[in-house]
């Protein structure tokens, strides 16, 4: 966690945040380890469920959302170093170079946090990995450039409707 000048721990947006998902993400993907990559194609997935057709979304249908892919990257990577630290996950050599994946430790850990959004968390990475695990890369970028292109709308969209020229 992220502590702040008053000591008081930032939670969201953070790599605690973002690990927290990666962890959920990898254990219902066990026993199979993902990319980075991978990772955060599926945790986008999991926030934004409702925009593929899946479960209501985790997240609000905020505007630009499709923008989170380009700026999570790193958030997520820290994330993961976070739950490296603490044996939640570990790092393999797979077959698309460094892979992640849930530990022993990683199933009961998530099982004794109990709260709403944890609930939701857990059925819609379970979604996610039951939906799309099996994907190929060109499927998963296919995917993933509806969610940008509907971005790249919307951006033009507002920046249209502002005044300013595209």
């Amino acid at each position: 966690m992220v502590m702040t000048k008053t000591t008081r721990p930032v939670v969201f947006n953070s790599p605690f945040e973002a690990g927290m998902r990666s962890l959920v993400v990898l254990n219902a993907t066990y026993p199979n380890s993902i990319d980075l990559h991978r990772i955060l194609q599926f945790e986008y997935l999991i926030v934004h469920s409702a925009d593929i057709g899946g479960p209501e979304s985790l997240h609000p249908p905020v505007p630009l959302r499709s923008g989170e892919l380009l700026v999570r990257r790193g958030l997520i990577e820290s994330g993961l170093q976070l739950m490296l630290s603490r044996g939640l996950i570990d790092r393999v050599l797979g077959e698309n170079g460094i892979e992640y994946m849930a530990t022993d430790s990683s199933e009961p850990f998530i099982r004794s946090l109990s709260s709403p959004y944890i609930l939701k968390l857990v059925g819609r990475a379970e979604w996610v990995a039951e939906t799309f695990m099996f994907y190929s890369q060109s499927e998963m970028s296919a995917l993933m450039k509806m969610s940008f292109d509907r971005w790249t709308s919307e951006f033009h969209s507002i920046d249209q409707s502002s005044g300013l020229e595209t």
